[in-house]
């Protein structure tokens, strides 16, 4: 029964904020935004203490400030997520643009298979479908969701145009069986792991512990990394999906200290993104909630 009123309630508002022009949709996404940052003070909590540890020089009305325009971002990513189905190539190009998309062409030329690294933020599920839509389907690594039904109505609008699913439990597999194809997978690596699939390496200045299974495939198979993020620009009313340059991927022969090298390289280059659009990442995950060994509990 509750599974049948949850996936009632995602279905409703899936039909509703499909249905609205898209600028009605965003402004509604906008305002359920702004009732959850008031509603939710569990996550509100959590926000602030991330952003403490990550950006301790920032006065704390600008960090509340940070905080407030994430939830105004999540609303319009729920509203576009809730619109993609009506999308085209056509119907998109006034509000999306690429940039950097000679540096994901040049990673899939060479032929190994391209592993993006990306996270929570911008519009992590729109980036994706946006890709498929101009012709670049590729798989995501996902976490299912609880609801099965919910689960299935949204990877059905995530494939629409030919991506594919890996879901978490099992992906290893169709991880390698991706790169020997040369194909692209997208993997979120800025959630907090555990032991041993996860390693400790530096993000913001503090150790998390980080999946370190796209380092180890890069290793293994000599696919090409680099990130890629949709982000909102303010300056220009659009989203620019983003692709930077080819991370290098160090081999020395030793498993476990290039897994830790690596991971830390794809950390970084994923904080250095969210460094530059502090407001449009998911501060409200925990990320620092397992702790080193003798490490003081953050949360």
């Amino acid at each position: 029964m509750r599974e049948n009123f949850e996936f009632g309630i995602v279905w409703l508002i899936v039909r509703t904020l499909g249905a609205l022009p898209r600028s009605f949709a965003r402004a509604l996404g906008a305002a359920l935004g702004a009732v959850a940052f008031h509603a939710i003070p569990r996550l509100k909590k959590v926000g602030l203490v991330n952003l403490a540890l990550a950006f301790p020089e920032k006065p704390a009305a600008e960090r509340q400030k940070i905080l407030r325009r994430l939830y105004r971002y999540l609303g319009w990513h729920l509203a576009e997520f809730c619109q993609m189905a009506h999308y085209t190539p056509e119907s998109t190009r006034n509000f999306i643009r690429y940039e950097g998309l000679e540096h994901y062409l040049a990673a899939k030329a060479k032929g190994k298979g391209v592993l993006v690294v990306t996270g929570h933020l911008g519009a992590w599920e729109l980036s994706s479908f946006y890709h498929s839509l101009m012709g670049h389907s590729m798989s995501m690594v996902i976490r299912r969701l609880d609801n099965p039904r919910i689960d299935a109505l949204v990877n059905h609008v995530r494939c629409l145009h030919g991506n594919r699913v890996l879901h978490k439990d099992d992906f290893a597999r169709g991880l390698l069986d991706a790169m020997h194809k040369a194909e692209t997978v997208g993997i979120l690596m800025d959630t907090n792991m555990t032991p041993p699939q996860g390693l400790f390496v530096p993000f913001f200045g503090s150790l998390a512990c980080t999946a370190s299974g796209l380092a180890r495939v890069a290793r293994k198979t000599g696919a090409a990394v680099l990130p890629g993020f949709m982000l909102w620009e303010e300056s220009e009313r659009k989203y620019v999906l983003h692709f930077g340059p080819e991370i290098a991927i160090a081999n020395t022969g030793d498993d476990e200290a290039d897994a830790i090298t690596n991971t830390a390289r794809c950390t970084a280059a994923i904080e250095s993104w969210v460094r530059r659009y502090p407001d449009q990442w998911l501060w409200v995950h925990r990320r620092w909630k397992t702790r080193p060994e003798g490490g003081s509990k953050i949360y």
